[in-house]
């Protein structure tokens, strides 16, 4: 099985049966479970430099967070594409990486090792990170996560062309400062794939799984069933699992505004601002439900007031879904 070295969430099988119908869908299971994700493009990172065969790397230049787009002319899409073009190297390779928008173009010998010809650095293709399921469809068993889109190095939209997502806790919470955003830490608890991701989009990652998520469905809220006021979030900040809390609505806009950014919410649980301080990296995604419908989902915080952030329409969602 694949392992991540990051992050976070338990997860339940589903016990209930509901009438949905995919995209469309009039009840779905509200979930608040962190998850970890791996979202693969055909990029090809440093993700660090060995202490010892990487003498040679940092000698010619080579950074982390370079993007390796090319050895000797041949085009690097995956880890796997490093080690061909090595194999077939004789002596001294010509590199070109990508650094902050620019091409650079480097030279460097590899380590001759056993195993073969090395550069002496850690690759990683795409991009990791833990985020919070949404909703589940137990009919379909479809998924959607996160409420806005994962970038990728160039700080775009990343291109996925594949991603698995993985059962992972909670192992700790930076708490958000006013100007310092907070973030929840954890741990993949086991190598097993969870679910399939096929979509990256603005509105969110959407998937498959084979083994859902706890809970009773409700049913989706259209945008005019939104109103200001109380209103609830589930998430999970703790090894205690998910836990429902309080926020309030503070202002709608209209449908087609701004991506993920559809509510202003407001953070009004004293447990959760004691444990979080608001809302943090890591709940987004975080179901958001009033009047017993599923409404959206938390998508954005306030950096210079962490009880506050943004939340996308559960239907602009599902739009995205589709």
């Amino acid at each position: 099985m694949k392992k991540m070295a990051i992050r976070v969430a338990a997860v339940m099988l589903c016990i209930c049966i509901c009438t949905v119908s995919g995209y469309g869908a009039e009840m779905l299971v509200p979930v608040g479970q962190v998850i970890g994700m791996e979202l693969q493009d055909q990029s090809v990172t440093v993700a660090a430099i060995d202490e010892h065969l990487g003498r040679n790397a940092r000698e010619a230049g080579l950074c982390v967070g370079d993007q390796i787009l090319a050895i000797n002319g041949k085009r690097i899409t995956c880890p796997q594409d490093v080690r061909s073009a090595l194999d077939c190297a004789r002596g001294a390779v010509a590199m070109t990486v990508a650094r902050d928008g620019k091409e650079i173009f480097l030279r460097m010998s590899p380590n001759i090792t056993p195993e073969g010809p090395k550069l002496g650095v850690y690759l990683k293709q795409g991009v990791t990170g833990i985020g919070t399921v949404t909703f589940y469809d137990p009919e379909t068993g479809a998924f959607g996560a996160l409420g806005h889109g994962v970038n990728g190095n160039d700080g775009g939209l990343l291109s996925m062309v594949s991603g698995t997502v993985y059962r992972a806790g909670v192992v700790s919470v930076k708490t958000g400062k006013v100007g310092e955003p907070g973030q929840l830490r954890g741990a993949v608890t086991d190598g097993e794939i969870r679910g399939i991701l096929e979509k990256n989009t603005t509105r969110g990652v959407f998937g498959k799984t084979d083994n859902g998520w706890e809970g009773a469905c409700v049913p989706v809220a259209n945008s005019d069933d939104i109103c200001t006021g109380p209103a609830t979030i589930l998430s999970t900040v703790s090894d205690d699992g998910v836990r429902e809390y309080s926020v309030e609505i503070l202002k709608i806009y209209p449908k087609g505004k701004k991506e993920g950014r559809n509510l202003m919410l407001k953070v009004t649980d004293p447990e959760l601002l004691s444990v979080t301080g608001g809302i943090v990296q890591g709940m987004s995604g975080s179901p958001i439900l009033q009047n017993g419908k599923l409404v959206g989902a938390v998508t954005h915080v306030l950096v210079n007031n962490p009880t506050m952030g943004y939340g996308i329409f559960i239907e602009n969602m599902l739009d995205a879904a589709a």
